[in-house]
């Protein structure tokens, strides 16, 4: 019997990149934690006979082009995080688009791979996001997470579970670009993934992609090389952030990858669901 498909994304960014360190009070002169993270993704994954798509801070291939080389060498599909890991509506529309346009360029001179799929740092969107998609080449989005309103996060604004046309997602969008929206519980309509997992452990992770399968929905997970590590100790980032990082994060991966699902990339769902 065929299994189940999931997806299990990486948003490829570093520590140094996310808002909870850039707000902070202290810093960390290490500018590249998550790389030894990737490193052991890449392992997990060959391990496990699974298939990631790896959505990428763009500035990375520019200092670290070998470890794209390595992510596109080992099967798995590369796409855009922006280049700068910004939040889209805090810059004007002709940054956003350098932002997008700018990105996919440079991920595919690194990798020699065409970039098609897009996700905004902190699913952060701004009104004009699936025109500034189409008119920047890319194809498919996975920056709709269609659970409730979370004060101080996200959510509240998508109900659509489902890959559709962006249009069916947000009126007037182009139905030339994919959605291909990040799971969620059913019901509960919390997170499935990222933090989430850390906050809730894996059984729920796990409970809930068979409750999204049973209904043909394919989950769609993601995860960060920066929380596989031993993280340093920066005043002024929050604990919420630590939580579970490093050695039970790891182990968390294995027993999802070890799940009954099968792995692939976030490509095959714009023509298989």
């Amino acid at each position: 019997m065929d299994r189940p498909t999931a997806v299990l994304s990486v948003d490829m960014e570093w520590f140094t990149h996310i808002p909870a360190y850039r707000n902070a009070r202290g810093s960390t002169t290490d500018t590249d934690i998550g790389r030894s993270g990737v490193e052991l993704l890449l392992e997990l994954f060959g391990e496990g006979d699974a298939t990631s798509t790896f959505f990428v801070v763009a500035e990375i291939a520019e200092h670290a082009p070998e470890l794209l080389t390595r992510v596109v060498e080992s099967g798995h599909e590369v796409g855009s995080h922006t280049h700068n890991h910004v939040h889209l509506t805090e810059v004007d529309e002709t940054e956003r688009h350098e932002e997008l346009q700018a990105s996919r360029k440079t991920l595919e001179d690194a990798t020699g791979a065409s970039v098609t799929g897009f996700r905004a740092p902190s699913f952060d969107t701004a009104h004009d996001h699936f025109e500034t998609l189409d008119a920047t080449g890319y194809e498919y989005d996975s920056s709709v997470v269609p659970c409730r309103s979370i004060p101080g996060w996200y959510g509240g604004d998508h109900t659509v579970q489902r890959p559709v046309p962006a249009d069916q997602a947000v009126d007037g969008a182009p139905s030339s670009i994919t959605e291909l929206p990040v799971a969620v519980m059913p019901g509960l309509r919390l997170p499935l993934t990222g933090t989430w997992l850390r906050f809730f452990g894996v059984r729920y992770v796990l409970w809930g992609m068979r409750l999204l399968s049973r209904r043909g929905i394919t989950p769609i997970l993601y995860v960060h090389p920066w929380e596989l590590v031993d993280l340093p100790a920066v005043d002024g980032v929050p604990r919420r952030v630590y939580w579970r990082t490093g050695e039970w994060m790891r182990q968390a991966i294995t027993r999802i990858l070890d799940s009954r699902f099968g792995f692939v990339p976030m490509r095959s769902l714009t023509t298989a669901d």
